[in-house]
């Protein structure tokens, strides 16, 4: 979150400089578009994924231009044709500031600016727009971008793009309403000086790939809005017959005086509570079994009032739900899984068979109510063991199934450090790092460790009711992820899951899918497939990661959405890279599953060899088309 980074109402810091007229900085802007392009898409916050960023970009950039006469701030230009050039400090500003305001979440009692909406132009219908793929080096320089703030991201652009010294930075920085430049500064030290790797395709929003959007998705959306207008035409109708509405808007809602079963589902009396001794006789283990608790089950008024919400919120009410999970109210009585005091709000959970739902209020009343759900059908006891029950200061509270004996907190990025067990309370653990809630650099990412007596899992925070499942192995038969093995897989990536949070993620799987030796003899590198699954089935995301000895990180070799690559259904994979050996010599390096016969590279580089691993001489920026060839002869084509 870059909120507390960026001043509300930026102002320069140093005194203005000469009046820039219209044409000057037009012709600024005409003159170094593609480099004030890249510096926008440099800034803006990786989380609007790449295709959003360049289209952003540009119109952030179209819009860098003055209305009238301006003067232009007294900051230092670059030392080649921009020296000295008024127009271009303007508009380069401009630019800086607005990208950094798009960074800056949107708030309830605040209009958004205009840099914080979707731009309205430029448009592509129909298309992903991204920039071309780099080699590795600048694939890890992308990902360990994408942990910066937006401040520090800028601080680095502007050092590496614009070759600004640190002072020079500072004033800019100040200028755009950075409220704390030197902070940004540090913060952008701690990545590694690789600013000519600035200049690279991976960077270039001006030079771009386009591939379809998701066509059935695309499809069901027609038919989903022809749907939705007729719903209205018919809702429409209804509401103009003659009779009561349902009275006014409110925290809570009125109850349905003429259908019973909607009534009954607004009745706290009615409400499901399951034995807390169910779950060791059922032969089910997942959210049906939870027993209610919390020292809050007996508050009828709370409980009517989260029903009722429920039901139907009102206007002052922040509802959120994760992709794919109606929010509607529920169709009977649901079950009562939690009602108590966490912090300083009130909180009811409750589960109507589909759908986790969590009301909270403050203590001192209902203004500022949440309601927020989660889907979990179909959820096992794996998927059911913790549900979010709230976050403050940085930290996550979790109530966990009543089959868990033990809680421990872990960090990912420190496999061999240990787990620091958790104190439980009826169930509720005691407060633990979120890595959902982190800004900055990605230096841990904090996960829960629950213990049942028989297995012990990890569950992971990404923004949602629900913690996300982690595994390791092979896809169709993955393991969890407790042993030194599984956790020294999970070490490098951890950070990439950053990518999936807020998606409705069930579960995430590492696959260490091959191992490559490095044509510098430096030793060899791992691939790794991570695929998130999620509740609804579909929009599962899969990202191919290359590691290379001594990295901390990996890098995002290929990235994909919506394919059975590394899944159940198809477990197989082919990915890419261009790697810069020691010497200064490219590589175009692929990998493939162990199932994999022969690869062939084709385009920018041709190359072809037998089994699951290819290594060809390459020229830097060499794009190339990979085909592989599986041992029962079907082919399979390379994760883009």
């Amino acid at each position: 979150m870059q909120s507390q980074d960026v001043a509300q109402r930026p102002a320069a810091s140093s005194p203005a400089g000469p009046v820039v007229d219209v044409e000057q900085a037009e012709a600024a802007l005409v003159e170094h578009y593609p480099r004030l392009v890249r510096l926008a898409y440099l800034v803006l916050p990786p989380g609007l994924g790449r295709s959003r960023r360049v289209l952003t970009a540009h119109a952030l950039t179209q819009r860098a231009l003055p209305r009238s006469r301006t003067p232009a701030p007294v900051i230092p230009a670059q030392s080649t044709g921009r020296d000295g050039d008024p127009g271009y400090a303007l508009v380069r500003l401009q630019v800086l500031r607005t990208a950094l305001e798009a960074g800056v979440p949107l708030r309830l009692r605040a209009w958004p600016k205009r840099s914080q909406l979707p731009p309205l132009l430029p448009q592509v219908w129909g298309l992903k727009l991204f920039p071309r793929s780099g080699g590795a080096d600048e694939l890890a320089l992308d990902q360990r971008l994408s942990t910066l703030s937006g401040p520090a991201r800028a601080a680095y652009a502007l050092r590496g793009l614009e070759r600004l010294t640190d002072d020079g930075a500072r004033k800019v920085l100040a200028a755009a309403g950075v409220a704390d430049p030197e902070g940004a500064l540090l913060e952008a030290g701690g990545v590694p000086e690789q600013f000519g790797l600035l200049d690279s395709p991976e960077f270039d929003p001006c030079s771009l790939q386009a591939r379809p959007t998701d066509l059935m998705r695309r499809r069901q959306h027609l038919k989903a809005a022809l749907a939705a207008g007729a719903a209205l035409l018919v809702c429409g109708a209804l509401l103009g017959l003659p009779g009561e509405g349902w009275g006014p808007d409110g925290a809570a809602a009125p109850p349905y005086a003429r259908n019973p079963a909607a009534q009954a589902a607004l009745d706290p009396a009615k409400l499901t509570r399951v034995p807390a001794a169910a779950w060791r006789v059922s032969a089910r283990t997942d959210f049906s079994v939870w027993p209610a608790r919390g020292d809050l089950t007996g508050d009828d008024a709370l409980l009517r009032r989260a029903l009722a919400v429920w039901a139907r919120p009102g206007e002052t009410v922040q509802v959120s739900a994760t992709p794919g999970t109606p929010s509607g109210g529920p169709a009977g009585p649901p079950q009562l899984l939690y009602a108590g005091t966490v912090d300083a709000a009130h909180v009811v959970i409750l589960y109507d068979g589909l759908r986790i739902a969590r009301y909270a209020e403050p203590k001192d009343g209902t203004q500022g109510a949440a309601l927020d759900f989660a889907r979990v059908d179909g959820a096992s006891r794996a998927e059911a063991g913790a549900v979010v029950l709230g976050r403050a200061d940085g930290n996550v509270r979790y109530l966990t199934a009543p089959w868990v004996e033990k809680a421990a907190e872990r960090d990912l990025l420190k496999p061999g450090s240990g787990a620091m067990d958790l104190a439980l309370d009826d169930g509720v653990t005691a407060p633990l790092a979120s890595p959902a809630l982190r800004s900055g650099p990605c230096t841990s990412w904090n996960v829960l460790q629950v213990t049942d007596g028989t297995r012990t899992r990890l569950l992971t925070d990404l923004g949602e009711l629900v913690p996300a499942r982690l595994t390791t192995g092979r896809p169709g038969s993955p393991g969890e992820v407790s042993g030194a093995k599984a956790l020294r897989t999970w070490q490098p990536f951890a950070c990439s899951l950053g990518t999936v949070r807020s998606a409705g993620v069930r579960s995430v799987n590492a696959w260490a899918f091959n191992e490559q030796p490095l044509p510098d003899a430096s030793g060899s590198a791992a691939w790794v497939c991570t695929r998130a699954e999620t509740w609804r089935g579909g929009g599962a995301r899969v990202l191919a990661q290359f590691h290379t000895p001594g990295g901390a990180y990996g890098a995002v070799a290929a990235k994909a959405e919506n394919v059975p690559a590394c899944g159940a259904r198809d477990p197989h994979v082919l990915a890419g890279v261009l790697w810069k050996a020691k010497a200064g010599d490219w590589y175009l390096l692929a990998a493939g599953s162990r199932r994999t016969a022969s690869i062939r590279a084709t385009g920018g580089v041709d190359g072809s060899a037998p089994g699951s691993l290819l290594t060809v001489p390459a020229e830097q920026g060499a794009q190339a088309e990979l085909k592989g060839t599986l041992e029962d002869g079907r082919s399979v084509g390379g994760l883009r």
